[in-house]
């Protein structure tokens, strides 16, 4: 925290009361791409973040200087937010307009916020939106429980940054806890936190996050297209089953059951057969996961982990070439219990799960692997090691 409490002293000075806030970035070990479908779903928050150091203006102007981005993001809570600018403080604008849908905000912050990791996979953005949310929340005295906060960034980010995704990203950036398995159901918002095994022992691995380099905005990308392609599938099973229609923005894949889907599956367009497939075993890898963690069988969780990623190259259609190769350089390298790719899959990161004892071994053979198929990301290619965390919180 000392750079921020550097930057802050250059940008504004001294005297401020200051609020520290750290919000973790998350992975999901199962339930990937279900969420926008209200699957069943399961994540994790650890040790890598944002961090955030702010204070309040009474005169509702914003001003957040970011140590991972440049440029001064500002505007006024007070008066309606504009249309995006298309850069990294539209997440914070989006924050805003959310929070006000429900409020009259009359403080602003201003404040410096850094990013521990390259963006890409881990969630970034909800680890922004909340932590931001929980700062607007804290100078203007608003009561906020968790899933509120859950909700506001979610709807920050479906209607006003523009990705259609579910509430997987934020659960678990507010509501995990360290050394416990988030579970959800995203059509009730039901959860619970599960701890490995019988709860007393230690966890027997540690995250493996390996950035391969590649950045992409998922706005720019084939996301809210996978999104489309779900919803038609749940309308095109219904239409089979004489069901009443709602209306398409409504629809979802969780509308039918898995006995529904195969019932029609070799009618269906092929290209949409594969996305309902996704949806359906990935949530019955959801259930057998949790039940693996629960009995503390690590080796089963792992192998269903890497079962999803291969769900998500040939049934969800997602991955780039160096994600995929990322991907099937764990499959081989001992001591890596189970992995996929982490957010989207259209850019950023693998996720794994790994031996702490090959730590060592792991990051050499991962890093040779690749940047022997990709020698042109040497230089942005990371690889870190991370531990489980609680979630969003003032310090």
């Amino acid at each position: 925290m000392d750079s921020l409490f550097q930057a802050y002293r250059t940008f504004f000075g001294k005297g401020d009361a200051l609020y520290q806030l750290f919000s973790p970035y998350r992975i999901c070990p199962l339930g990937a791409h279900v969420d926008h479908q209200h699957g069943l779903v399961t994540g994790f928050a650890f040790d890598k973040g944002i961090d955030f150091l702010f204070s309040a203006t009474e005169t509702g102007k914003v001003e957040i200087c970011s140590l991972s981005f440049e440029g001064l993001t500002t505007f006024n809570v007070q008066k309606p937010i504009e249309e995006k600018q298309n850069n990294w403080g539209d997440y914070l604008r989006g924050a805003t307009w959310a929070l006000q849908q429900d409020y009259a905000l009359k403080v602003g912050v201003k404040g410096v916020v850094q990013g521990s990791m390259p963006i890409g996979g881990v969630s970034s953005s909800a680890a922004l939106l909340c932590g931001f949310v929980m700062a607007l929340a804290k100078v203007n005295h608003l009561e906020l429980d968790k899933m509120q906060v859950i909700h506001y960034a979610s709807e920050a980010e479906r209607e006003y940054v523009g990705l259609r995704n579910g509430i997987l990203d934020q659960a678990c950036v507010v509501l995990c806890e360290a050394g416990k398995l988030l579970y959800m159901d995203t059509a009730t918002s039901e959860y619970q936190l599960y701890p490995f095994g019988d709860g007393k022992q230690s966890l027997p691995f540690v995250f493996g996050i390996f950035f391969s380099g590649v950045t992409r905005k998922l706005t720019g990308t084939d996301y809210n297209l996978r999104v489309s392609e779900c919803k038609t599938a749940a309308w095109t099973i219904e239409a089979y089953e004489g069901q009443p229609l709602k209306e398409w923005e409504q629809t979802r894949l969780r509308d039918v059951t898995e006995e529904q889907f195969r019932q029609h599956e070799k009618r269906m367009p092929e290209r949409f057969a594969r996305r309902a497939r996704h949806f359906f075993t990935e949530c019955d890898r959801v259930k057998a996961g949790v039940d693996a963690w629960q009995k503390g069988n690590i080796e089963a969780f792992g192998k269903l982990i890497f079962e999803s990623c291969e769900s998500s190259i040939h049934n969800y259609e997602c991955g780039s070439p160096e994600l995929i190769a990322l991907y099937e350089i764990m499959r081989e390298t001992d001591g890596i219990y189970g992995g996929r790719f982490s957010g989207a899959g259209f850019k950023g990161a693998c996720i794994a799960l790994v031996d702490p004892s090959k730590q060592d071994e792991i990051e050499r053979h991962v890093r040779t692997k690749y940047l022997k198929r990709f020698p042109q990301y040497e230089k942005d290619m990371q690889i870190f090691f991370c531990h489980s965390s609680n979630g969003v919180d003032f310090l």
